[in-house]
């Protein structure tokens, strides 16, 4: 990684029954804050995507992207990440084509294919046809924005003789990046994609070989990540640890019961009380020097050009957040300037 860090906020739309707001004010309220962390001088806005959650988990961020780049002037709009599988292919490039020029060519496309069954069984879709689904539709999206006119034949899509009007504002089109952790997912990244969201020595190492392997040069790669763990800095570690901890907590447990089913260790640990919680030590509450050096650790392992933090997990108010969010932007991003 060399030059300049950029830093973003990762945002999720959830407003879970334990603490749930009036959603018309609940979007608002995020919005309001995108405004002001732009301000700050944080580079991107990434928003999540879930779908048929307990939580009211947003499912559309194109649309909520659009909101936010009517209110917004220069930071950049991008997914963290697009459940891929869920959208047809042309749509979704007609309607990144129209968010690019609505924001004056700030959109990036940053996808994952989802894990969720039962998100898969709303859409009448087989989990495990996932990955092939996902290259047809990259495919396709990228030759659309470079301005092909496609005739596409695939096992899940047809495509008769498609040109798109208009194009995108950037040239010679939206970065296109692609999230996961498995090898598989990294690869597809590097055969598919302009970067890598979501990191780890492992996977960075797959990725730099695969891109190699390609011919393609390492160094023009985006590499994007966070910083694993819930770390957040405050001049009042206490206070702030008891203000977000119930709705990081409900995160946790939430991703905790998604990820039962998988064959890997889990990530993240489910709490009965507050007191787990702290035990589990998933969250931290540190000084902005402390959160410096865990931002230039994570930048180092993992070689990221672009850091993310969550926003506003599990639905927390975004006033909450606002000690980390300001203190972040003045005291620990000048240090990667």
């Amino acid at each position: 990684m060399a030059g300049k860090v950029r830093f973003g906020l990762n945002l999720e739309f959830r407003n879970p029954a334990p603490f749930y707001r009036d959603p018309a004010r609940l979007y608002a309220e995020i919005i309001e804050h995108v405004v002001w962390a732009e301000g700050l001088g944080y580079d991107y806005i990434f928003l999540t995507e879930h779908h048929f959650t307990q939580d009211d988990w947003a499912p559309s961020p194109m649309m909520l992207l659009s909101a936010i780049a009517a209110r917004t002037k220069r930071v950049r709009l991008s997914t963290s990440i697009m459940l891929l599988p869920f959208y047809h292919p042309v749509r979704l490039a007609e309607d990144g084509a129209v968010l690019d020029i609505l924001s004056g060519g700030r959109y990036e496309l940053a996808v994952g294919l989802g894990y969720r069954p039962e998100e898969f069984g709303g859409y009448g879709m087989r989990l495990a046809e996932r990955s092939r689904r996902a290259d047809e539709m990259l495919e396709i999206i990228r030759r659309l924005w470079d301005g092909e006119t496609v005739n596409f034949r695939g096992r899940f899509f047809q495509v008769d003789n498609v040109r798109l009007t208009p194009r995108p504002v950037q040239q010679p089109r939206p970065p296109i990046m692609v999230g996961g952790y498995a090898p598989n997912a990294v690869k597809r990244a590097a055969r598919m994609g302009d970067g890598l969201v979501g990191v780890t020595p492992q996977t960075y190492e797959i990725y730099v070989n695969e891109l190699r392997r390609l011919g393609k040069d390492p160094a023009r790669a985006r590499i994007i990540g966070g910083g694993g763990a819930w770390v957040f800095c405050s001049n009042d570690p206490e206070r702030m640890w008891n203000d977000i901890a119930p709705y990081c907590m409900h995160s946790a447990n939430t991703y905790a019961q998604w990820m039962k089913t998988w064959n890997t260790p889990p990530a993240y640990t489910a709490a009965r009380t507050l007191e787990e919680f702290r035990a589990s030590r998933q969250l931290r509450i540190v000084s902005p020097g402390k959160m410096a050096e865990h931002v230039r650790k994570q930048i180092e392992y993992n070689h990221i050009d672009t850091f993310f933090f969550m926003g506003n997990e599990g639905g927390c108010p975004m006033p909450l957040m606002r000690e980390h969010i300001e203190l972040f932007a003045t005291k620990v991003m000048p240090q990667f300037q």
